[in-house]
């Protein structure tokens, strides 16, 4: 049994996370700003702000594993970067791994290729922009932290969000740094199957100081 802690607990990937975490046993704690809607038995939900030194420390200190699920929206624009650094400075030599939930921006769209935000930056909405950046922002920060700083890094597929209305089949594919495509072109996942990969991540260490990307 790990003792896991989600940042974002209560949102999308974080919830999906929380409960496959729960399921298996594993002592988990989520923390976010709002309580669930409904709580899973077992699990300890901590309301408060991560931007909040003290309550951070407490939910970090003597974990297994700390998991991000943070979204820079709204009043966390330009927060979760220092955030994931300070996180980093927390967890190095500590045995602590840490874990975070980012975009599929900084993907290739095949191996040597381009990365997807080259081909799709000039399309993009300018409020979709400085969330994407702050993904790939802190893959950057992770890669350039010391050697004791145990991090993965998860890539969702490209669609990949509540809005998006991917089945949920208890499987996955794995990638590293390429977009995953089934063959139809489809780049997907539900949050619950993406748990999946994360779980499994966190049991079977396979992406030391990595990056990787599940799908469909």
């Amino acid at each position: 049994m790990a003792r896991i802690t989600v940042l974002g607990g209560t949102g999308y990937a974080g919830s999906a996370i929380v409960a496959e975490a729960a399921k298996r046993g594993h002592d988990v704690t989520a923390v976010s700003r709002t309580a669930p809607a409904s709580s899973i038995d077992g699990v300890e939900y901590v309301t408060g702000s991560v931007t909040d030194a003290a309550l951070l420390a407490s939910v970090v200190d003597g974990r297994d594993v700390v998991i991000s699920a943070l979204s820079p929206r709204g009043d966390m624009a330009g927060k979760v970067e220092a955030i994931l650094d300070d996180l980093a400075v927390r967890v190095s030599g500590t045995g602590t791994r840490l874990g975070h939930i980012g975009g599929a921006s900084s993907l290739l769209v095949e191996e040597g290729g381009p990365r997807l935000w080259d081909l799709s930056k000039d399309h993009l909405p300018d409020d979709v922009r400085p969330e994407i950046v702050t993904g790939m922002t802190i893959l950057d920060s992770f890669k350039a932290t010391d050697a004791d700083v145990d991090w993965f890094y998860v890539s969702p597929p490209e669609d990949f969000g509540s809005w998006i209305d991917a089945p949920i089949t208890g499987t996955y594919r794995l990638g590293g740094d390429v977009l995953l495509r089934d063959a139809d072109g489809v780049s997907t996942i539900s949050a619950a199957d993406l748990a999946l990969a994360v779980l499994d991540e966190v049991e079977t260490p396979a992406h030391r100081r990595a990056r990787f990307t599940a799908a469909l």
